[in-house]
């Protein structure tokens, strides 16, 4: 059965677009939806008008690399998540980002509930959306390959319907 794409909301300036993503401590969940969306940006050529930024709201973790766990399964699936260093949410990214897209219901309490540009990340998820994407530093591998398995097929929903979201970009007609 197909899916229809996942609807996003507008661009703030025409012709390229900034998600950013967010969980608890920017270690786990959103660093691998981070570095999986980059790459099937890349894959799609979209790569030079799309931005992706990912962050916890908490600051525990700032600077430093993605949990071993998340990295390790990461880079078994063939991506690379050597780049990444946690950061702490902005509370101006709402206003900066085209859409947020958080981890769980305690994210999305902690930037402000949900607006046309915050949701949950499983929103767009294609085979089950609207829960929650769990958290899996207190388990063990498996919770990190069901995350990453959400997180593929959600980023690809989002690369799907980047195309139609994404006014083209301005030709000169001198």
């Amino acid at each position: 059965m197909p899916h229809l794409p996942p609807h996003l909301p507008p661009p703030r300036t025409p012709g390229s677009y900034r998600i950013a993503l967010v969980c608890l401590g920017n270690i786990c969940r959103s660093p691998t939806a981070h570095v999986v969306l980059e790459h099937r940006l890349a894959d799609a050529g979209l790569d030079d008008r799309v931005e992706v930024a990912s962050s916890g709201t908490g600051g525990w973790h700032v600077g430093n690399p993605m949990d071993e766990r998340a990295a390790a399964t990461l880079t078994t699936a063939g991506y690379d998540p050597t780049r990444h260093r946690a950061r702490q949410y902005d509370t101006t990214w709402p206003e900066a980002y085209d859409l947020v897209l958080v981890m769980d219901e305690a994210n999305l309490a902690d930037v402000g509930g949900r607006t046309e540009r915050i949701g949950m990340f499983r929103d767009l998820d294609p085979i089950d959306p609207g829960g929650e994407v769990p958290d899996p530093y207190y388990g063990g591998t498996d919770g990190f390959e069901e995350v990453l398995a959400m997180v593929e097929r959600t980023s690809d929903a989002i690369v799907h319907a980047l195309p139609d979201t994404l006014e083209p970009p301005a030709r000169d007609h001198a």
